[in-house]
């Protein structure tokens, strides 16, 4: 039996309003990786904000190396041993990767100056341990999410932690960094450190974990090896019940061309034109870095176009920031919800009706706040948001109810295009279900849909059509009917698979 590292037994944690936890527990044992998995909002990032010292739970016991504990911050829990890398990136943009990776442990020479050449040898060791071809000397703001998320990890893995704790470790990683971090994790467990690993990607959880627990509404289900366990067990231990379809598409008799896109070229895009109907789903396929949100956003207005035209409803039009964009009904949902999508600070309220509140303007040129409140109510209802109430502060709301208060956002504007870039990323398997359903609504309604995912089952189970993008270019135009997974891998790597 692997020796128990860090035992976790009836967490309690409560907010102003909102009971997170409600008898948590969580084991993580020597050599092995925990799988901690739930809902947005059953408790899990509450749990580990707990264990690092970030909250004081109100009730339970913490054991650590065989000692009760209670961590007072997260620079005491990392002391002792306790390594954490957020679903949240916490680095510093301005300063390089080397100076992110050990800022506060800077390497000093005998004059006490800082050892710039052990600090930049030491940060190419951890990132070659990644097998990652990065110079540590590159400012952070130059690198992409997926890249950001892996000095994060390489951050976490200077401090020789005990206990691990990952939480979505993958989302914005590719295939093959995704790989060299199971490489380090397999490394970890031979090193007989215990490995936490929060993931909605089951396939994932199949691959590294040893055993599995699952917390629902902030309380533990159960603890299960992984070898007990499938697809179909998980999920209905996650919420509760069976979903019969994961992704439930619908058949809709697409209307006339509402968007052309003619010749498109500018920052990370290349030529690229193509059609989206009135009541269909574009799928947008592709690598990470092909240059599909670079498009995205070119269309929407927030990159300049170099050459090319775009046409709506048969006019042409020109996007030249987001508020042109939005004028012409063109609606982007970033893939980074807290960078370009919501402003944390703000209330559900607030931030829902923000780029729609000339809606709710009187013909006394003043704002109805009845008018405005009812709208926020119906989308809460209509898109299932938990929330206390409209006046909650939305840093305080799980990662899937943010990005159903984005995606309301957007829709509040009345769009005719909804532009979704990576909309269920950090989404667990319910709360898909559920934006995949309203999605569904809006394709019914006319609502013209480009779906941008670097999921690929996703895409395949979502779209009527799938274009696929490779270094800026369009390389693969297909219908559901013909579209493979095979096919689509062929044209995200730059193969010409028979386009359509």
């Amino acid at each position: 039996m692997n020796e128990n590292l860090l035992q976790l037994t009836n967490i309690h944690k409560s907010f102003p309003g909102v009971k997170a936890l409600a008898g948590a527990d969580l084991s993580v044992r020597a050599g092995q990786v925990m799988a901690l998995i739930g809902e947005n909002g059953a408790g899990k990032s509450t749990l580990m904000k707990i264990i690092t010292g970030i909250y004081q739970k109100d009730e339970g016991e913490i054991v650590y190396l065989g000692n009760k504990v209670n961590f007072k911050g997260p620079k005491s829990s990392q002391e002792a041993g306790i390594g954490i890398i957020h679903q949240e990136l916490n680095l510093i943009p301005e300063l390089n990767i080397a100076e992110n990776i050990f800022l506060g442990r800077e390497f000093t020479n005998k004059l006490g100056c800082i050892d710039w050449k052990k600090t930049y040898q030491e940060a190419d060791k951890l990132l070659a341990e990644l097998h990652l071809n990065y110079d540590s000397r590159r400012l952070v703001s130059d690198l992409s999410i997926g890249e950001q998320q892996m000095v994060e990890i390489a951050k976490v893995l200077s401090f020789n932690s005990k206990v691990i704790i990952m939480d979505e470790p993958t989302d914005a990683l590719t295939d093959t960094e995704t790989a060299s971090l199971f490489e380090v994790i397999r490394k970890l467990k031979k090193q007989n450190c215990g490995v936490v690993y929060i993931s909605h990607r089951l396939k994932e959880i199949f691959e590294i974990c040893d055993q599995v627990t699952v917390l629902r509404d902030g309380q533990f289900v159960g603890e299960k090896s992984i070898d007990q366990l499938n697809e179909d067990i998980l999920i209905e231990m996650m919420v509760g019940r069976k979903l019969e379809e994961q992704y439930p598409r619908i058949d809709r008799k697409r209307g006339n061309v509402t968007l052309e896109v003619k010749h498109l070229t500018g920052f990370g895009v290349n030529d690229v034109s193509f059609c989206l109907h009135e009541g269909e789903i574009l799928g947008i396929s592709g690598l990470m870095g092909a240059g599909r949100t670079e498009l995205m956003k070119m269309i929407y207005g927030a990159n300049p176009a170099k050459s090319g035209s775009i046409v709506l409803n048969g006019k042409p039009i020109k996007t030249c920031s987001p508020k042109d964009g939005l004028t012409h009904g063109i609606v982007y949902i970033s893939e980074d919800r807290k960078k370009d999508g919501l402003i944390l600070g703000m209330s559900v309220k607030d931030n829902m009706s923000l780029n729609a509140l000339n809606h709710f303007i009187t013909p006394f040129k003043k704002l109805s706040l009845k008018d405005e409140q009812q709208a926020v109510s119906n989308f809460i209802k209509l898109f299932n948001i938990k929330t206390p109430s409209t006046k909650q502060i939305i840093n305080f709301l799980s990662g899937g109810n943010q990005q159903k208060v984005a995606i309301a956002k957007g829709l509040m504007t009345r769009p005719s295009i909804l532009i979704l870039d990576e909309p269920t990323r950090g989404v667990d398997v319910g709360a898909k279900k559920e934006i995949y359903q309203l999605i569904n609504q809006f394709k019914q309604q006319g609502l013209s849909v480009i779906l941008v995912s670097s999921d690929m089952p996703e895409v395949l189970g979502m779209s009527d059509r799938i274009l696929v993008i490779y270094e800026g270019k369009v390389t693969g135009d297909f219908s559901i009917c013909e579209a493979t997974q095979e096919k689509l891998m062929a044209a995200a790597v730059g193969k010409n698979t028979g386009e359509s």
